[in-house]
Formats: structure tokens, sequence, C-alpha cells
């Protein structure tokens, strides 16, 4: 199928050609789009979690909203 031709169908149509492609994607195990870091940052939280190091669900959102409110719009 060609992008013309995805293009001309209808938006629902559209939408389930495309969760079909990611779906096809998502469980190639020759594609892995996790950069190697990724598995060692999480390793780290991982380690950081099970040691107790975790802010309280008020304080995260205190600071991301901080973060939000700060940035230039």
């Amino acid at each position: 199928m060609q992008i013309a031709e995805l293009a001309a169908l209808p938006l629902p149509e559209r939408l389930a050609a495309m969760e079909a492609l990611w779906d096809s994607l998502s469980h190639d195990p020759a594609h892995d789009p996790s950069p190697a870091w990724h598995q060692e940052v999480l390793a780290q939280r991982r380690k950081e979690l099970a040691q107790g190091h975790t802010l309280p669900w008020d304080e995260v959102k205190r600071h991301l909203r901080a973060l939000r409110d700060d940035k230039p719009h």
C-alpha cells in the first residue's frame, strides 16, 4: 500500500492501519527501540526504589509543577 492510498482512507481505517503497523514493530524481537543506556537508568532507579530512596507523590507533583511554571511559554 502506498502513502497516497493510506491518506485516502477514512480516519478510522488509517488509525487501524497505524495500530497494526505499530503492533508489528513493537513485537519484532530484532528491533529494540531503546538504547542500552535506558536499561542502565532503569536498573539504577529500581535499585534506588528498593533502597527506599523515593519522594512522596505530593512533593514530586510540586517539583514538576514548579518546573512547568518556570518554563518560558
